[in-house]
C-alpha cells in the first residue's frame, strides 16, 4: 500500500495571530488538535511536525516532545525545503500536507482525501481545496514525494511559502486531481488567522469539549449559530502571493 506521512507545518510566527499553534483550546494546543485529527484518519504511516530553526519555534519543538510526535526544523520562510527535509528524514511515497491553524480539521476528510488518493494511479496531486465546497480549516491535500522533490528543484518565490502551490497552479505540468464533498459549506471559514476567528473556534471547542468534530455535525450546530458565524465572515483570505 502507498506509504503516506502527514506533515504539519507549524510556527509561533503569525503577523495577525501570534503564537495561535500553541494555544489553548477545550485542555488541548491548537497544534495537538491538529495532530490528533490527522492521526485519527488512520490512513498515514508516520506523522512528523515540520517547524522552524527560529529559536522562538523552539516552544513547538517543546510541545511535540510533550505530544511524542517528530519534529523536523528547518528555514523560516522556505518552508517547501522544511517539508522535503521533514521527507528525507520520514521517507514515504507520498506527502499529506496540513497546517497547524486547523483546530477543526475532520479525521474522516483525511481519510477519504487519501482513499481517494491510493485509489487513482499516477497522481501527482489531490486536494479539497482546488474547487472548494469545504469551509476553509478542513481541506486535506495530497502530494506525490518525487512531485515534491520536483517542487523543491523548480518551484520560486511564494510558491515556496504554500508547499504545493507550484503543482496547483501548473495542471499542464501535473496530474492534478481536485475532490469535492456536498452540500456546499464553503461559506464557513473555520481555520484560525484572526482574533475573530479564534472567538469563533474557542466558541466550538467549548460546546463540543475536547475531541474531533465531524464536519456535518459542526456545520449543523453552527447553522442554529449565526451571531458566531458572522464573527468571521468579512475576514478576507490572503492571496496566495501573499506570505
Amino acid at each position: 500500500m502507498t506509504r503516506i506521512v502527514g506533515v504539519v507545518q507549524a510556527r509561533m510566527g503569525s503577523s495577525r495571530l501570534p503564537g495561535k499553534v500553541l494555544r489553548p483550546l477545550a485542555g488541548r494546543s491548537v497544534l495537538g488538535r491538529v495532530v490528533r485529527a490527522a492521526a485519527e484518519g488512520g490512513v498515514l504511516a508516520d506523522l512528523v511536525v515540520a517547524t522552524s530553526t527560529d529559536p522562538a519555534d523552539d516552544a513547538v519543538v517543546a510541545e511535540c516532545a510533550r505530544l511524542a510526535v517528530a519534529c523536523h526544523r528547518g528555514p523560516v520562510d522556505d518552508v517547501l525545503d522544511r517539508f522535503v527535509g521533514a521527507l528525507d528524514r520520514h521517507p514515504a511515497d507520498a506527502v499529506m500536507r496540513f497546517t497547524a491553524d486547523c483546530p477543526l480539521l475532520d479525521p474522516e476528510i483525511v481519510r477519504l482525501v487519501a482513499d481517494v488518493y491510493r485509489a487513482v494511479p499516477g497522481l501527482d496531486y489531490v486536494s479539497t481545496s482546488i474547487a472548494r465546497t469545504l469551509p476553509r480549516g478542513l481541506d486535506a491535500e495530497i502530494i506525490r514525494a518525487d512531485t515534491l522533490r520536483t517542487l523543491q528543484r523548480i518551484a520560486t518565490d511564494h510558491h515556496r511559502v504554500h508547499v504545493t502551490s507550484y503543482a496547483y497552479t501548473h495542471p499542464e505540468l501535473f496530474r492534478v486531481l481536485g475532490v469535492t464533498l456536498t452540500p456546499d459549506r464553503s461559506a464557513l471559514r473555520l481555520t484560525l488567522d484572526t482574533e475573530e476567528d479564534w472567538a469563533l473556534v474557542r466558541a466550538a471547542t467549548d460546546h463540543f469539549g475536547d475531541v474531533s468534530v465531524p464536519l456535518a455535525t459542526l456545520a449543523d450546530w453552527l447553522d442554529g449559530q449565526p451571531a458566531l458565524r458572522a464573527l468571521n465572515a468579512s475576514v478576507r483570505q490572503k492571496r496566495l502571493e501573499e506570505s
